[in-house]
């Protein structure tokens, strides 16, 4: 068994179901080092989204800078959500954090395909780089990395 409890062979893959599935194909596929990806949603009730995600659902709150509340399962940490206080700021919305390895490699190559990029690639006060590119679909993705104190990427010291 391979790929997720699938018999692979070089062409097809093969369910413990006998259904058997075309391999998928790929153009040249880059790891980008996804640490992990996470919904954000746009609130103007604070209050009650924390008392919704963290009491009802059990979150932990992992960050709250007033403006962006991070909700954290308590079993796995990867697992989260950022509700985002709607203050009617022109600045574009994301609806999807994806922390990567190494943002200026991402930015890099998003300018380089001329993907539309909404938001510059900025370092924030709160520690992270990052910029807004939109997906095919008109979906805004935040695609960040954690700086290090010294200004560079965590992962690119």
């Amino acid at each position: 068994m391979g790929e997720g409890g699938l018999l692979v062979n070089d062409k097809s893959l093969v369910r413990g179901n006998g259904v058997t599935l075309p391999r998928p194909t790929c153009a040249k596929v880059m790891p980008m080092g996804i640490r992990r990806v996470v919904p954000d949603i746009k609130s103007n009730r604070m209050d009650e989204s924390r008392a919704f995600y963290a009491d009802f659902l059990g979150l932990n709150v992992a960050m709250d800078m007033g403006f962006i509340m991070t909700f954290v399962s308590p079993t796995n940490p990867t697992a989260q959500i950022n509700v985002i206080r709607d203050d009617g700021s022109p600045t574009p919305f994301p609806n999807v954090t994806v922390e990567v390895a190494d943002v200026n490699e991402l930015h890099r190559q998003a300018t380089a395909r001329r993907l539309a990029i909404v938001y510059p690639l900025t370092d924030e006060p709160w520690g992270v780089r990052r910029f807004f590119v939109v997906d095919p679909n008109g979906t805004i993705l935040n695609i960040m990395s954690h700086v290090s104190q010294s200004g560079t990427d965590e992962i690119s010291k």
